[in-house]
């Protein structure tokens, strides 16, 4: 069966760091992602990494301020934010890519970890 699990998020002030982990079990890593879901909005993408850990991508509104990383022999995802915004207040998921090209997520969820970003 597989799992994914999300921790790490929290409340936190506008410009303030949080890292957030998640920890696969069930299926190895492959190429992974970040995505979010604000209250009231649809899910979106928000980091990828590559199977290898040498290619990232972001969407424009985290670029220069959120870092996707791995470690593959934990089976573990990370996502580190710097400089929080108000409206990156959101329930965080990580999930495997399906398609690289256009970051389309596996079926599995998890449960999200919630970070809340006041101003």
């Amino acid at each position: 069966q597989v799992q994914l699990a999300e921790s790490g998020g929290g409340l936190v002030q506008a410009g303030g760091s949080l890292s957030l982990s998640c920890a696969a079990s069930g299926r190895s890593l492959s190429n992974m992602g970040w995505f979010r879901q604000a209250p009231g909005k649809e899910r979106e993408f928000v980091a990828a990494i590559m199977w290898h850990g040498r290619n990232t991508y972001y969407v424009d509104s985290v670029k220069g301020r959120f870092t996707i990383s791995r470690d593959n022999g934990k089976n573990t995802v990370y996502l580190t934010m710097h400089s929080l915004k108000p409206e990156d207040t959101a329930v965080y998921y990580c999930n495997f890519l399906s398609d690289w090209g256009t970051k389309k997520p596996d079926d599995y969820w998890g449960q999200g970890t919630q970070v809340i970003v006041s101003s």
